[in-house]
Parts: structure tokens; C-alpha cells; sequence
């Protein structure tokens, strides 16, 4: 059976499983989707890289530019199913490191928001910045595992013609432990800011006296943060929805529920922290490494290190 080029540009949602019944997708992918996705992921990981090396935040290429590169790369399997869908590598390809990419992205998201409870203070968090990184450091790390483990599992059922079905719960297991921690970690940010903006610090916290002021950088930085995690998070329950579903249910072989609520949802992820940089906002590695000039709330300021001011450079002064 030839279905070389089948249709693949035609619509949106692919040609569908009624027309190619031995796709292992359940369609054919769209070929113009395909070259869209790598475009924008391209794009916004050659951003992130020059940002990167701009501000020298090193443990971006772990993170976010790993993330970019593994979602270029399963997008481009996707580009290559769409002129050949009876082909296991690229159908491999794409299913493993789609799933995979937006792990190392939560990590960085992870890590943002451990430097803005470090600078706008620890005592209205319930975690500690270090605490908070390596706890849910941690847990992005375990589900990585388990989500890799079951793709390598499922993909290979699939290339050998028998049931991806152990493959498939095995990722769900990794995704829904990862959406477990997402859910923890969105709980505990809201928690940490409405603490910070009421001025209630936790008691067990109150020998920290002093937070840095609330200014416009490190609000975008919030709400850009807060816009990640909520699209990241919007993918986690995708996913998990569409592997309950089974590995040949409907939402998994609907190729517009992937494009809108997955690829879109990380592309968007990228993108916000490409325009609202955390190097542009909070400081280069030289800043990253010191600590904050600290203020506190109600006003008074604390006199900071003149070498740190120094170090600030053109970073906009705390609004009063």
C-alpha cells in the first residue's frame, strides 16, 4: 500500500485513519503543520541560544535549549511521516521526543522561580529556593526516566507490530507523576505570591525580614512565568487525557488535539521566555550568582554593595 505524499498538505487534521488504515498515527501528518512547528521551535532555540551565551546563564542549555532542540527534532520526524506514514524511525522519533521535550523546559520554569523567591524573599515561601529547585529538579528528573523508559518501550512495540499498550501506560505513569509535581508547584507559587503581595510571611520564616521590592522586571518575569506554567500545565493534562484514552483511541489519532494543546501550548512556553528573558530581568550570571539588594515592603532600603550596584549595570531601580 503507497501512501508516499498522501494528501499530506491538505488538511489540517492529516488525511484520516479511514483513508490510511495502517498508519501507526491513525492519519497521515500534515506537511505544512510540520514545516510550521520546526520553523517556530527553530526560531525561538537559536533566540534562546543567543540569549543564553548574551547573558551567560549556562544552565539554560540543559533546560530550555535541550527542550527546543528535542521538539525540533520530533517535529521533523512528524515532517518526514507526512511523506512516508508507514515508516517506523521517524514515527519514533517524533512520539518519543515530543513527549520528552517539555520535561527539561518545566525545569527551567523550575528554576526561575526559585531565584524570584531567593530575591523577593524565603519567608513567604514554604520551601527555600534551594529546597524548591532541587525538590522539583528531582521529580522533572523521575519522570523524564519514566516517560523515555515507556516511549522506548511503546515505539518498538510498534515497529515490531505488537501492542504499545505497556509502552503507553508507562508514559502515563511518568506524565501524571510529572503532573502531580506541576500541580505542586503551581500551588506553591500562588501561595508564595499572595503571601508576598499581603506582606504574610510563614512564622517559622519570620527571622527573614527583608524582601526585594516587587518592581516592573520582576512582575513581567512573574506573569511570564506564570503564562509558561499555565501552558506547560495545560499540555500535561493533554497528555495524560490522551494516553487514557489508549494508545488507538480517538484523541491520540485526532491530529488538531496535538498541534492545539500540545505543540502550540510549547511553542507558546518558549516564546514567552524568549520576550520576557530572565537574564534581561533579573541579571546576567554575574548577577544570578550575588545576592539581591534587599528592601524591605513597607520601605525602607537596605544600602546595597556598591560592586553589586556596579554589577546591575542599566536594571531598573526598585520602584518605591
Amino acid at each position: 500500500m503507497e501512501l508516499e505524499g498522501m494528501d499530506s498538505g491538505s488538511s489540517f487534521n492529516g488525511t484520516q485513519a479511514s483513508n490510511v488504515p495502517e498508519s501507526p498515527y491513525g492519519y497521515v501528518p500534515t506537511a505544512w503543520v510540520g514545516i510550521l512547528f520546526v520553523t517556530l521551535f527553530g526560531a525561538s532555540t537559536i533566540c534562546h541560544l543567543i540569549q543564553a551565551i548574551h547573558y551567560r546563564l549556562w544552565w539554560l542549555f540543559p533546560t530550555v535549549l535541550l527542550a527546543g532542540c528535542m521538539e525540533i527534532i520530533g517535529w521533523i520526524g512528524r515532517l518526514w511521516s507526512s511523506y512516508n506514514v508507514l515508516l517506523n524511525t521517524p514515527y519514533m522519533i517524533q512520539i518519543i521526543l515530543t513527549i520528552l521535550a517539555p520535561t527539561p523546559l518545566v525545569a527551567a520554569n523550575f528554576i526561575m522561580l526559585g531565584k524570584c523567591i531567593q530575591r523577593l524573599g524565603q519567608q513567604y515561601s514554604r520551601l527555600s529556593a534551594k529546597q524548591y529547585t532541587a525538590i522539583f529538579l528531582s521529580c522533572d528528573i523521575i519522570a523524564l526516566l519514566v516517560q523515555g523508559a515507556g516511549g522506548g518501550i511503546a515505539s518498538s512495540s510498534v515497529g515490531s507490530g505488537t501492542s504499545p499498550d505497556l509502552g503507553g501506560n508507562i508514559m502515563l505513569g511518568g506524565i501524571i507523576f510529572q503532573l502531580v509535581a506541576i500541580t505542586l508547584y503551581v500551588f506553591l507559587a500562588t501561595e508564595f505570591v499572595l503571601r508576598y503581595l499581603h506582606n504574610r510571611p510563614l512564622k517559622n520564616r519570620m527571622n527573614t525580614t527583608t524582601s526585594y521590592y516587587l518592581d516592573s522586571r520582576m512582575k513581567q518575569m512573574l506573569m511570564a512565568l506564570a503564562f509558561s506554567s499555565l501552558c506547560i500545565y495545560i499540555r500535561s493534562w493533554y497528555r495524560t487525557i490522551e494516553l487514557a484514552n489508549g494508545w488507538r483511541g480517538y484523541i491520540i489519532r485526532t491530529q488538531r488535539y496535538f498541534v492545539i494543546m500540545d505543540a502550540l501550548m510549547i511553542v507558546l512556553a518558549m516564546g514567552v521566555i524568549n520576550i520576557f528573558h530572565p537574564g534581561r530581568l533579573l541579571g546576567s550570571a554575574e548577577i544570578w550568582k550575588e545576592s539581591m539588594p534587599m528592601a524591605d515592603i513597607r520601605g525602607s532600603i537596605v544600602p546595597a554593595d556598591p560592586d553589586y550596584v556596579a554589577l546591575r549595570g542599566n536594571m531598573s531601580t526598585p520602584e518605591v
